[in-house]
């Protein structure tokens, strides 16, 4: 009985790696062409420690044009508008600033329910291999989880107990 007992336990514990793995912040996307426009989904499956999800915010990186979130049925939104590093091309007209930071506010996300935030953005002509880093920070009822971590060169990010969403650049990502 004691062998099948800890089988069980084994067991449950393999079935349970998986999402906890998943309990991060990621992006649904994780591969975009440059010069593309990119649709961003935030997909959040967890709030913190048991506490619902009030705020979502997001910091959008150098490169990335022309932001536009998506509002959410009961919650605010509001961005941050900064220059950008460098003046972008977009469909004939120079970009010299635009949103950098994205918050949802005033919801309530419960710790057991999942959710997306979404935006969209024009990515630049990125070399293929570069990773984009979002980093977001989700709060909640007193705590917070700040997904801000970004890998050392050659690190798996997850080895980070808070990774940052990334997205990769490539040629084709449909993988043709």
């Amino acid at each position: 009985m004691l062998r099948n007992l800890g089988a069980a336990l084994v067991g449950s514990a393999l079935l349970l790696t998986p999402q906890l793995v998943a309990a991060h912040v990621t992006l649904e996307t994780k591969e975009a062409a440059p010069g593309t426009s990119y649709k961003a989904v935030l997909r959040v499956g967890h709030g913190c420690e048991g506490e619902p999800t009030t705020v979502m915010r997001v910091q959008i990186p150098d490169g990335v044009i022309a932001v536009k979130p998506m509002p959410k049925p009961g919650w605010e939104l509001a961005t941050v508008k900064d220059k950008y590093d460098q003046p972008y091309d977009y469909f004939g007209n120079e970009l010299t600033e635009g949103v950098k930071q994205i918050e949802w506010s005033g919801g309530r996300l419960p710790d057991d329910f999942y959710d997306e935030f979404v935006f969209v953005g024009r990515l630049t002509d990125f070399e293929p291999g570069t990773v984009l880093h979002f980093p977001t920070v989700q709060q909640c009822a007193g705590a917070v989880h700040r997904w801000i971590e970004i890998p050392a060169a050659g690190q798996d990010p997850d080895e980070l107990e808070e990774p940052a969403p990334q997205l990769t650049i490539v040629d084709d990502p449909s993988g043709d």
